[in-house]
C-alpha cells in the first residue's frame, strides 16, 4: 500500500502540521477565548484573527506567535471552516514553523490554540472521527477494521499506532500512550486497541500494510505513502505490558518514527505557502523591515522601467540615424510626399521606345518590288 514519493514535498524539520474537527459548538469562540489566557499567562506572545473576506463557507484564520526552547520564534497558522457534506462540526488545519528544527519537547501547538476544557471537542481526526491522544478500540467485524484502518491513515496527518491487548485489561492498562509521549507528540497520534480475540483479524487486515502485530505488542503503522527509512521490525514492539507503567519502548518507536523524513500531508503544503506568504501578525521590527524591503523593491522596478524607456528610446534614434544614412549613401530621396503626375522615364526606356517606332514606321517590301529592284540593278552594272 505503500507509494511513490517523488510526487510530493518533504516535510522541513522546521514544520510541525496537525489537522482535526471541532464537533460542536463555535470554534471561533473557543479559539478567541483560549488565544486570550494563553496571552495573559503569557504562554504566547501574541495573536491575531483575520477579517472575513464575506464569502459564504469562508474559513476563518487565526495567527499566534510564541517563543520556546532557546528564545525560537515559533509562528503559527490556523484555518477552521465548515465540515465538507452533511458532516456536522467544523474541520482545522494548524501549520506551525519555527526558526530552528523542530523538537518534540517543546509544547503542542494545538494545545496553544485550543482550550483544554473537557468539554470542547476538538481533539478529532475528520475522516474517521476518532479520538486524538485516547484510545480507540477497533471494530468487531474484521472488514470493518480493514476499512477503518485504510481511511484512518490516508492523507499522512498523523502517526496511528496498533496495540493489541494480550488479555482484557482494567483501569490502568486504558491509560492512553499520549500520557507518555513528549508535549509535541501527544496530539499527533491516534491509538488503536485490538481485544485479545481480535488478533488474527487485525494481522489480516494490515497486510496492505506489510506488517503484522505480535500477540500482546505493537507497531507504528507506515502510513500513505510511507516515510523513507521506514522498517516495519524497526517499528514493531514485542510486549506491551498495559499494567500503569510507562511503554518505553513504544514510546521510543513512536518518538524515532517522528523523527523520520516524510512528504507533507495532503493539503499541508498549501497551508504552509499561506503561514510564510500571508503572515499579518507582524512585530515593529518586522513592520519596519517590511517597508524598507517594499521601498527598495519599488525603487528597482522604477529603475529598471527607466532604463527600458531609454533603450527603447536610444533604439529608435539609431534606427533613424541608419536609415538617414542609407538613403543618403543610395542616393535616395528621404521619404516624403510625392508630386503628382506620370512617374519619370529613364534615358534607357526613352531610347528603346525610338527604335520601337522606327521599327513600326519602315515601309513593307513586297515580292514584287524585290524582282524590279534585282533587274534595275543590273542594267545599272551593263
Amino acid at each position: 500500500m505503500q507509494t511513490s514519493l517523488t510526487a510530493r514535498s518533504m516535510t522541513p524539520a522546521t514544520v510541525w502540521p496537525a489537522r482535526g474537527r471541532h464537533a460542536s459548538g463555535s470554534a471561533e469562540d473557543a479559539l478567541r477565548r483560549s488565544l486570550q489566557q494563553r496571552k495573559d499567562s503569557h504562554a504566547i506572545d501574541d495573536f491575531l484573527e483575520l477579517p472575513e473576506d464575506g464569502a459564504a463557507l469562508a474559513e476563518r484564520i487565526f495567527e499566534a506567535r510564541w517563543r520556546a526552547g532557546d528564545d525560537v520564534t515559533v509562528r503559527a497558522r490556523l484555518s477552521v471552516k465548515p465540515a465538507a457534506g452533511d458532516v456536522p462540526g467544523q474541520e482545522w488545519v494548524l501549520v506551525a514553523e519555527a526558526e530552528a528544527p523542530w523538537d518534540a519537547a517543546w509544547p503542542s501547538p494545538t494545545a496553544l490554540f485550543w482550550p483544554e476544557e473537557p468539554d470542547t471537542a476538538w481533539e478529532q481526526d475528520p475522516g474517521t472521527r476518532l479520538a486524538l491522544g485516547e484510545i480507540n478500540p477497533l471494530p468487531r467485524d474484521d472488514k470493518e477494521t480493514r476499512r477503518l484502518l485504510r481511511n484512518a491513515v490516508r492523507g499522512g496527518w498523523h502517526i496511528h499506532v496498533v496495540v493489541h491487548e494480550a488479555m482484557t485489561t482494567d483501569d490502568r492498562g486504558r491509560t492512553p500512550l499520549a500520557r507518555w509521549l513528549p508535549p509535541g507528540l501527544r496530539h499527533r497520534v491516534v491509538e488503536h486497541h485490538a481485544a485479545p480475540q481480535q488478533l488474527r483479524g487485525l494481522n489480516w487486515a494490515l497486510r496492505d500494510f506489510g506488517v503484522q502485530v505480535p500477540r500482546g505488542g505493537a507497531v507504528v503503522l507506515p502510513g500513505v505513502p510511507a516515510p523513507e527509512g521506514y522498517d516495519a521490525q524497526d517499528f514493531s514492539v514485542r510486549a506491551v505490558f498495559l499494567d500503569g507503567s510507562e511503554p518505553a519502548d513504544l514510546v521510543d518507536a513512536v518518538t524515532r518514527f517522528a523523527a523520520l523524513p516524510r512528504p507533507l500531508p495532503d493539503g499541508a503544503e498549501d497551508a504552509l505557502t499561506a503561514l510564510r506568504e500571508d503572515w499579518h501578525l507582524l512585530t515593529l521590527e518586522e513592520e519596519l523591515e517590511r517597508q524598507r524591503a517594499l521601498v527598495v523593491m519599488y525603487a528597482e522596478a522604477l529603475e529598471a522601467m527607466t532604463k527600458s524607456r531609454d533603450l527603447y528610446r536610444e533604439a529608435a534614434e539609431s534606427a533613424h540615424e541608419a536609415l538617414s544614412a542609407y538613403q543618403e549613401s543610395a542616393g535616395i530621396a528621404p521619404v516624403g510626399p510625392q508630386p503628382s503626375g506620370p512617374p519619370a522615364v529613364s534615358p534607357l526606356q526613352q531610347l528603346t521606345r525610338t527604335f520601337e517606332r522606327f521599327k513600326v514606321k519602315r515601309p513593307a517590301i513586297t515580292a514584287g518590288d524585290e524582282k524590279g529592284a534585282t533587274a534595275q540593278h543590273v542594267v545599272s552594272e551593263r
